[in-house]
């Protein structure tokens, strides 16, 4: 068997069958996907720390389940996602159906979207292959591919669920397409040029009128020279010069595409002309002047957007592309031997734009279009934390992704810079200066040179490529410290309530944590809000166990804050009086201790004075024990029953749907302070009253409330002090 392997391995290809080049490029391609994948579900397997992959995620179940939109009526502060807009009790996301619909197929047939990103990895490293075959041969497309796909920005973009590296798949399908047609004449290939644009237009319409110019303006040009020339002023379509025909056919289908965008946002926003992205941001898309989103605002003006864009495009030269700076010389290089190439000895301009410089003229033209629009779009500056600094900010992490689609250009002129010194070192040149068997020691010189240069190449991109990695692993380290009760707890059939650190929003940042889009799965994730919503949660799930996700820590945009994560089961006590007690330690030198009780605008002291180890606070919640109000309702009371002091039983009256907050806190004589604080969310029903039970409990010191930051952690003792003990117990009384 291994002998038949081995024969069958040795066997020579056929050139018939599939040439030399073809295979080294699907290799290429394969590992492309192959890296990625592994990229994707090693580094990010709870997502990046850019928020925007729930968004897409999302969409892509629910399409799925043939959804557009969420229906959560008045539950929206429970359940929005990340970058949905909320309309009149339903959200949809900002962003086109498009990519989503690319992860959906993959959801579909494998269970994991991921295959997804490896596919279009694969595919923009093929595609790359087949322009780069184009514009000069396939020796410069293989490596071409092969310099796409080593490229830390194709690496780090295309492993996470982001537009970019799927919107420039359907580029290049384009420019392959349009390029064949013109090579061919074959109405199929403009066909399917329409097709790829409309769709990219569909998925990101800026991005692709930005790719699309240089070959707008050649269709233009071709058609208009086509039709001075040849046509004799038949109506028929038959009748007319096939460039004519072929680029109509491409503009036809792309506009197909364009009104079904037109129709989508007609579908979600109202009007064919309002994008998603307008309808949540409308101040958030390409221009200058005042700019802004989600309360971050500038006035983008073109000094700043020329010099934030040209930080963007100097860190994508030196840091994202392959091998940094030796990679950009290198396409600086190639391109200006294509153009020296391409330079005709006549200045007619129908012979420059003719077979492969059609092709890498256009090409080159993106070097101007990409990054001419991209000055106008602003999200180039939001990508920088520090315009200075590229180790902070979204592009430390994943470079300049809204330049994606020059990573095929600068690949491709790249590939023909090196091969075209290859192709030096190894012909008449070098073999002209060495003596004696010249071509098989040029051979061998020039192979010892490719290797050399190839490993400097890898060891330069291989340091680039650490520090992203690095600071990608930070992110990925603190979300998997952030889901372990998740991992240790099985939340089947549970609602779980979730912190908002950023807002009301679902998935910014625990994007791990997601629903399913019938917002009925094995577990159903709500965010926290004012008591009455919490409680109108609780009614939504009635049969579900019920639990908050909670941590110790300061949740921060960088991963250098760590956080101590609780999944902490809940439940709702009930009953016409609740008796509560509330046990918390003290250290040595405490004077003296203040006792509060306070609710929705009122509020009661109690002071301890010269407290033992330990202070032991007894409460009492009662239905209908407070004076009448003008409605007729008799409101709620919590009091305090403290033996030691001289006021009985102070208390607070509750609303209907209130918070009953108890703090403790202990004062030193230099002035020192530590406060406990526990918050209980009550509501008056039929039977009684209904306490979410345990409360939020926190522990702070110097200050009397210091959110998250003071979590307290019950099943974690050596996260506190020895003294800090709170205990906290609430029954029913007969």
């Amino acid at each position: 068997m291994f002998d038949r392997l081995r024969r069958l391995l040795s066997r020579p290809i056929r050139s018939d069958r599939v040439d030399r080049s073809t295979l080294y490029a699907f290799c290429v391609a394969a590992l492309a996907g192959a890296a990625v994948f592994v990229v994707a579900t090693q580094l990010f397997p709870y997502h990046s720390s850019n928020d925007d992959e729930a968004v897409y995620l999302m969409q892509a179940a629910m399409l799925l389940e043939g959804q557009l939109e969420l229906y959560v009526g008045d539950l929206a502060d429970a359940f929005r996602p990340w970058f949905f807009v909320e309309d009149g009790g339903r959200l949809y996301p900002k962003y086109s159906p498009v990519p989503a619909a690319m992860y959906a197929a993959t959801m579909a047939v494998f269970g994991e979207p991921r295959v997804t990103l490896a596919l279009v990895a694969a595919g923009n490293a093929a595609l790359t292959y087949a322009l780069g075959s184009q514009v000069f041969d396939r020796r410069v497309g293989v490596v071409a591919a092969a310099l796409f796909a080593a490229s830390p920005l194709a690496l780090l973009t295309s492993s996470v669920f982001l537009p970019y590296a799927p919107t420039t798949f359907l580029n290049l399908a384009f420019a392959v397409s349009y390029l064949r047609g013109v090579h061919t004449g074959r109405l199929r290939d403009a066909a399917l040029a329409g097709v790829a644009i409309g769709l990219a237009f569909f998925a990101r319409p800026y991005t692709a009128v930005l790719f699309a110019a240089p070959f707008i303006g050649h269709a233009l040009w071709r058609v208009i020279g086509t039709l001075r020339r040849e046509w004799d002023g038949t109506v028929a379509v038959r009748t007319l010069p096939n460039p004519v025909r072929r680029h109509a056919v491409t503009g036809l289908f792309g506009l197909a595409f364009v009104g079904l965008t037109l129709a989508y946002n007609a579908r979600v926003t109202g009007s064919p002309l309002l994008f998603p992205y307008e309808a949540f941001a409308p101040l958030d898309g390409p221009g200058f002047g005042y700019r802004e989103i989600q309360g971050h605002s500038i006035e983008y003006t073109p000094a700043l957007a020329l010099e934030a864009n040209g930080y963007v495009l100097w860190y994508f030269a030196t840091r994202w592309f392959v091998a940094g700076p030796i990679g950009t010389l290198a396409a600086l290089a190639g391109l200006a031997l294509a153009l020296r190439r391409w330079t005709p000895p006549t200045p007619s301009l129908e012979r420059t734009l003719d077979g492969d410089r059609t092709a890498g003229i256009l090409l080159a033209a993106l070097f101007v279009t990409v990054p001419l629009g991209n000055i106008a779009f602003w999200g180039n500056f939001n990508v920088l934390a520090t315009m200075d600094d590229p180790t902070n900010g979204l592009i430390s992490q994943f470079g300049p992704f809204y330049h994606f689609d020059l990573l095929a250009p600068l690949s491709i002129f790249a590939a023909f810079g090196f091969v075209a010194v290859w192709r030096r070192l190894r012909d008449a040149a070098l073999r002209e200066r060495i003596p004696g068997p010249t071509a098989r020691t040029a051979r061998r010189l020039a192979l010892a040179v490719l290797v050399t240069s190839a490993l400097v190449v890898g060891g330069v991109n291989a340091a680039l490529l650490a520090e992203p990695v690095e600071r990608n692993a930070a992110h990925t380290e603190r979300y998997e410290a952030a889901y372990e009760p998740f991992e240790q707890r099985d939340v089947e059939n549970a609602l779980v309530f979730l912190p908002t650190p950023y807002g009301q929003w679902q998935g910014h940042p625990f994007q791990a944590l997601r629903n399913d889009p019938g917002l009925d799965g094995e577990a159903v994730y709500a965010l926290e809000a004012d008591p009455e919503h919490d409680f109108a949660v609780l009614e939504a799930y009635p049969d579900r166990d019920y639990y908050r996700y909670d941590y110790r820590g300061e949740w921060t945009a960088g991963p250098d804050e760590p956080v101590i994560p609780k999944l902490e089961p809940l439940e709702v006590r009930e009953g016409e009086t609740l008796a509560g007690e509330t046990v918390v330690g003290v250290p040595e030198r405490v004077s003296r201790a203040s006792i509060r009780l306070a609710s929705n605008g009122s509020t009661a002291w109690q002071t301890v004075d010269d407290p033992d180890d330990s202070i032991a606070v007894d409460w009492e919640l009662r239905a209908g024990a407070g004076n009448t109000t003008a409605n007729g309702t008799t409101p709620a009371v919590a009091s305090l029953d403290v033996p030691d002091d001289e006021d009985a039983n102070p208390s607070v009256t509750l609303e209907e749907t209130d918070e009953v907050v108890l703090t403790i806190t202990l004062v030193q004589p230099d002035g020192g302070t530590f406060t406990y604080r526990q918050a209980a969310t009550v509501r008056a029903t039929d039977e009684g009253l209904a306490v979410v039970w345990p409360p939020e409990r926190t522990g702070c010191r110097l200050v009397t409330e210091c959110g998250r930051e003071g979590t307290y952690l019950p099943d974690r003792p050596d996260g506190h002090p020895e003294w800090e003990r709170f205990e906290t117990r609430l029954e029913p009384v007969d």
